[in-house]
């Protein structure tokens, strides 16, 4: 892996809304391990105390336990603030088929939330969680920034709406915003214990207690997998993009695509594993195909992938394996 340089302002102090999370963990190890100052919101509803507990010693991190949906927290958690890495949301598809409401609370009304506590505060720069969710029903493919569908789920709509708030916020509050649109991403510190665990955990789960993983629809769908330390670098990316990048969204993925099938012969490869999956009905608000042209966040925030599946893949189970030991 290539050397890569950040360059932050001394002193620059980053919020990670959901840095308990999947992702926000990955998010707020990397901004500690380059010495810088680490703000983390969350209410531990799906995050962990446990992905950050080895980091709670770290004198940089500040640890504020809080809801984006009130937003006297997002406020405290702003001050001082000099970018907001908003990772806080309720993912998963199947859970807002059944939940829509609680989703709506969490990812439309506190991202609202934490949008004006970052302007009243005078945050800098405003990065996003979106997704490839919000391509919908579009059947084009790659999947390019400027060309979306309707939304097929609760889920997605949040997404969409959080976009729209972020041109809003940026185009008439003067608060410079960046959406990031998350393509499967997968890696250290999913839950694989979750009823919403995504394919990759459950997969791997399933195989170890040798259990038959289940396949909605015939396995034939696509999906661009993307290892978690490229989502932390595109957010790291997303903070030192020139003002040129703000008001936009960007596809962070690998530009690459893999059947549901393939996948669960890479990691039956990996695991030296012999399986026959079931084959369930496809789920409604499911994509058939999620491939990214990643050209634009290549040109304005100088994203480049630093992991492959292959390589992603690899690293995860043997963090899986380790976690099951």
């Amino acid at each position: 892996m290539e050397n890569r340089e950040y360059k932050f302002h001394e002193n620059t102090r980053l919020l990670v809304t959901g840095g308990a999370g999947f992702i926000g963990t990955n998010i707020v190890e990397k901004l500690l391990s380059l010495g810088l100052e680490v703000t983390v919101l969350d209410n531990f509803s799906t995050g962990k105390i446990e992905n950050i507990e080895h980091l709670l010693s770290n004198p940089k991190l500040q640890l504020i336990e809080g809801d984006i949906r009130e937003i006297e927290d997002c406020n405290k958690a702003c001050r001082h603030i000099d970018y907001v890495l908003h990772n806080a949301a309720l993912g998963s598809v199947p859970r807002s088929m059944s939940d829509p409401k609680t989703t709506n609370d969490v990812n439309i009304s506190g991202t609202l939330n934490m949008l004006i506590a970052s302007k009243d505060n005078n945050v800098k720069r405003f990065v996003y969680a979106s997704s490839s969710s919000v391509y919908g029903d579009n059947e084009n493919l790659p999947k390019e920034e400027e060309t979306t569908g309707k939304p097929l789920s609760p889920y997605a709509i949040t997404k969409v709406t959080n976009e729209m708030y972020g041109r809003i916020f940026h185009n008439n509050f003067d608060l410079p915003t960046i959406g990031l649109r998350y393509f499967n991403v997968f890696g250290k510190n999913q839950d694989f214990n979750s009823q919403y665990a995504a394919v990759i955990p459950n997969f791997v789960k399933k195989i170890i207690s040798g259990e038959p993983p289940v396949i909605w629809g015939n396995g034939s769908q696509t999906r661009d997998f993307t290892f978690v330390e490229n989502v932390v670098e595109a957010n790291i990316r997303a903070c030192l993009a020139s003002d040129e990048a703000t008001g936009n969204v960007f596809n962070i993925a690998t530009g690459n695509r893999v059947s549901i099938l393939d996948l669960l012969r890479e990691i039956c490869n990996i695991l030296g594993a012999q399986v026959s999956p079931i084959f369930m009905d496809w789920r409604a608000g499911d994509v058939m195909h999620s491939f990214a042209n990643i050209e634009k966040a290549k040109k304005l925030l100088n994203y480049i992938p630093i992991y492959d599946f292959k390589s992603g893949i690899r690293k995860t189970i043997d963090w899986y394996l380790e976690k099951l030991r």
